[in-house]
C-alpha cells in the first residue's frame, strides 16, 4: 500500500542525525528484516551493487570500534550498527558477476547481455572512470545509506549516520584489509532517547525555493 505525500513529509521531518540512543531498545526482527531488505533494493550505477553491508550487534567488537570513531555513543549504544563497504576495484569478474545474476534473473542468455557487459567495461574497467573508481564505489554506497536511512524513517526508527571514524582502523578491526572491500561509511540505528537535545531543535534547512529551481 502506498504511503501519502504527508506521511512523507512527517517521517523525513521527524528524522534527524540521533546523538543518543536508548542502549535498551532494540530494533525488533521483522523490522530490522524490512531495514536490511532497503538496502538490498538500494539503486546503483548499472545495477553493479559494488558494495557490502556489515551488520555488528556484537557488543565487544562494537566496543573495540568506538575509540576509532571520535569515542561517539552511539557506536555502542544503537540497536544495530552498520558499517557500508566499497569494493575496492570492479573488474571483468564483477561485471560478469552482474551479467550472470541478470541473466539467472530474467531468464534470458548471457550472451544477449553481452551489449550490456560491453558498456561496463567501456566506461568504468577500461575508461577513464576506471581511475577513479573508489570515488564511484564510494557515491554508490551512498546511495544505498540514504535509502536506508530514509526506509528507517518511515518506520519511525532512529538513525545516525558516522563519517567520523578511521576507515583504516576500522579495516583492520574487521579483518578486510586483504578483502575486496573497505569500509566506506557508518550508520547507527536504533531508538532516540529522551535525553538527546537535538530531537527537539529545529531542523536548519534553506527554503525550497533557494535550493530547487524550475526550468
Amino acid at each position: 500500500m502506498a504511503i501519502t505525500a504527508q506521511q512523507l513529509n512527517e517521517a523525513l521531518a521527524w528524522r534527524y542525525a540521533t546523538k543518543v540512543f536508548d542502549p535498551q531498545r532494540q530494533i525488533d526482527a521483522s523490522t530490522w528484516a524490512a531495514l536490511e531488505n532497503s538496502l538490498v533494493q538500494s539503486p546503483s550505477s548499472y545495477g553493479l551493487q559494488p558494495w557490502k553491508f556489515l551488520v555488528i550487534t556484537n557488543p565487544a567488537m562494537r566496543a573495540e570500534l568506538r575509540p576509532h570513531s571520535w569515542n561517539q555513543s552511539q557506536i555502542t549504544d544503537g540497536s544495530h550498527l552498520v558499517v557500508f563497504l566499497a569494493e575496492r576495484t570492479i573488474q571483468a569478474a564483477e561485471a560478469d558477476r552482474l551479467i550472470s545474476c541478470m541473466a539467472e534473473t530474467r531468464a534470458v542468455e548471457s550472451e544477449s547481455l553481452g551489449f550490456y557487459r560491453e558498456m561496463i567495461a567501456k566506461d568504468l574497467i577500461n575508461g577513464p572512470r576506471s581511475q577513479q573508481i573508489g570515488q564511484w564505489a564510494s557515491n554508490q554506497v551512498y546511495i544505498a545509506l540514504g535509502t536506508f536511512m530514509a526506509a528507517a524513517a518511515l518506520l519511525e526508527v532512529d538513525t545516525c549516520p558516522i563519517e567520523g571514524f578511521s576507515p583504516a582502523e576500522y579495516d583492520r578491526i574487521l579483518k578486510l584489509e586483504e578483502s575486496p572491500y573497505r569500509s566506506c561509511v557508518v550508520c547507527a540505528a536504533g531508538y532516540r532517547d529522551a535525553s538527546d537535545k537535538y530531537a527537539s531543535l529545529g531542523k536548519v534547512r534553506y527554503p525550497a525555493g533557494e535550493l530547487i529551481e524550475h526550468i
